[in-house]
């Protein structure tokens, strides 16, 4: 299996799932606390990402949720935002990946005074200066940002407008992100017309808390992906009756379910996360795998990387370990992901052609 790993590891990935507040560096999120006189439960770098983790695991949404009033505490000056944002970058450089698309909701930066503008231009000047000196290590990456709105909130339709207003400056797509359950994509139906209409794409947590209901929602207000969206399986059964009194074992699609799959809607799936929030019982129980051999499409990221204290390398090795997952599965899931990446076609092809492909040439 390291031999594996370190293939994996060289691999060129995509990722298009992951949460700047989620994915900060420990020793980062020590240092800003202590410029702002903010408390923190430990005081290394190793006991705090041990803690956190331990938060993530407990099995309790409230405990899961509360190393986040941390990070938000921290991320509210434009200095913040920009290291933050600048470290996320080199650190998924550092792991292989090629093309990533970092997403975080502006609004919960504006409790110290910052607009949703200037965080969003300090999160931009962060990516990009991550990017530059990726590049100049010799490990370029192509960064974009999506504009989260939270769906508890009411400022979903004025995320909207400032990720419009930045489309140029490096923004490429938008979400919601947030508690899935009572408050349903449709509520933001506003702020999605007003994409649709600019041609902004747009991805929605969907499928992750809440079941297919919640994907038909996401799919209603035109969601190009779906953000987790494993629990979409619950709308295919295997075993029942045909119609002619006989068993079968031919899976049965419902109506989201073959949407879903018909369409081959991307699926943004993170397995570490989904076993912390209990969407999925375990790595080797895992909806992906199910969900791969039914031919939905499938990309794979780490969603929050300081809570699942993994990389998109040490997903795809656990996928490996106790799911059975090959080479083969992880060059198909990354060709996916790159197709499903908010990047203009000549970019894709030439980042297939001269980059991916080579890379993960057997």
């Amino acid at each position: 299996m390291s031999e594996l790993r370190e293939r994996l590891a060289r691999a060129p990935k995509v990722v298009l799932h992951d949460h700047l507040d989620g994915g900060l560096r420990a020793s980062t999120l020590l240092e800003l606390a202590d410029e702002i006189g903010h408390d923190l439960p430990e005081s290394t770098p190793e006991a705090l990402a041990a803690w956190v983790q331990r938060q993530a695991d407990s099995g309790s949404l409230e405990s899961f949720l509360e190393p986040f009033s941390h990070t938000t505490a921290v991320l509210q000056t434009p200095h913040a935002l920009e290291r933050v944002a600048r470290e996320s970058v080199l650190d998924l450089a550092a792991d292989g990946v090629v093309v990533m698309e970092s997403r975080f909701a502006p609004e919960l930066s504006t409790a110290g005074g910052l607009s949703i503008e200037e965080v969003l231009d300090a999160v931009l000047a962060g990516l990009h200066a991550g990017a530059a000196e990726a590049a100049d290590a010799g490990r370029p990456i192509r960064v974009g940002a999506i504009v989260c709105a939270m769906r508890q909130a009411d400022r979903s339709l004025e995320a909207a407008r400032a990720a419009l207003s930045r489309r140029d400056a490096g923004v490429v797509g938008f979400d919601i992100a947030g508690p899935e359950i009572g408050f349903p994509a449709t509520d933001h139906a506003e702020a999605f017309a007003l994409l649709r209409s600019e041609l902004l794409p747009f991805t929605v947590h969907a499928g992750e808390a809440v079941g297919p209901e919640s994907v038909a929602q996401a799919l209603a207000v035109g969601a190009s992906r779906l953000g987790h969206g494993v629990r979409v399986l619950e709308d295919v059964t295997v075993g029942d009756d045909d119609g002619a009194g006989h068993a079968s074992a031919r899976p049965r699609f419902g109506r989201v379910a073959s949407y879903v799959r018909d369409r081959q809607v991307p699926l943004e799936v993170c397995p570490r996360s989904n076993t912390q929030t209990g969407t999925s019982p375990s790595i080797a129980g895992h909806q992906v795998t199910a969900l791969r051999d039914l031919g939905f499409t499938i990309t794979l990221s780490s969603d929050d990387r300081l809570w699942t204290g993994t990389t998109l390398t040490d997903e795809m090795v656990l996928l490996a370990e106790e799911a059975g997952w090959g080479w083969d599965d992880f060059r198909q899931v990354t060709l996916d992901a790159l197709d499903a990446a908010f990047i203009g076609q000549d970019e894709r092809m030439a980042l297939l052609e001269h980059v991916v492909l080579p890379g993960w040439a057997d």
